[in-house]
């Protein structure tokens, strides 16, 4: 479990700076210019993903069960995570969707970690997921008292929500039958 929480905090750290200490990340992306800011920034959450990706994995092979939840919540999961990738291909593609929720990768962010808490127990993923929603719902927040930092996107158009809800239904339908099994080691749905 250390090494899950380590990478936790380095990742979620990282992606921190801007809520906790604006005025030093400034101050740093000064002194050491954009590119090298971008650089450090990008190896420490490499590093942080990577330790979280490998502490999770050796912390699901001892798991502490905190609650069973009920079968019904899978559905619930399923229905939330249902927009997730089209939110997520809306921070790129602005279009009405970005501008109706405002941060869409903070919404499913939150979305995805609610999902994964409703339908996991063990302490690991209350650690994993409960930290990500925790750390999204901080992230909106303290966004309501700083602007946000412009993210590289496409010009906005009407089509951009139409190739992100079709680009990301086909992403979920690839998660959902395949690449959660694949990557995880367990599918969201039963197929028997």
């Amino acid at each position: 479990m250390t090494t899950l929480v380590i990478g936790l905090i380095l990742f979620l750290g990282v992606h921190t700076v801007s809520i906790a200490a604006p005025a030093w990340r400034d101050a740093a992306v000064s002194r050491l210019g954009e590119g090298t800011w971008k650089a450090l920034y990008s190896l420490a959450s490499l590093a942080g993903f990577v330790l979280l990706v490998y502490g999770y994995g050796l912390a699901r092979q001892q798991p502490t069960l905190l609650y069973a939840p009920p079968e019904a919540l899978r559905y619930v999961a399923l229905l939330l995570l249902l927009p997730v990738f089209p939110l997520l291909f809306a921070v790129y593609l602005p279009g009405r969707i970005k501008t109706a929720a405002k941060h869409p990768m903070l919404l499913a962010t939150k979305l995805w970690a609610l999902a994964h808490l409703l339908t996991n127990g063990n302490a690991a993923d209350v650690l994993l997921f409960g930290g990500f929603l925790a750390w999204a719902v901080a992230d909106r927040v303290s966004l309501k008292r700083r602007p946000a930092r412009p993210v590289p996107s496409a010009p906005a158009s009407p089509k951009n929500d139409v190739i992100a809800v079709l680009g990301g239904l086909v992403l979920y339908a690839l998660f959902l039958l395949w690449a959660h099994a694949w990557l995880m080691g367990v599918s969201p749905i039963r197929l028997t």
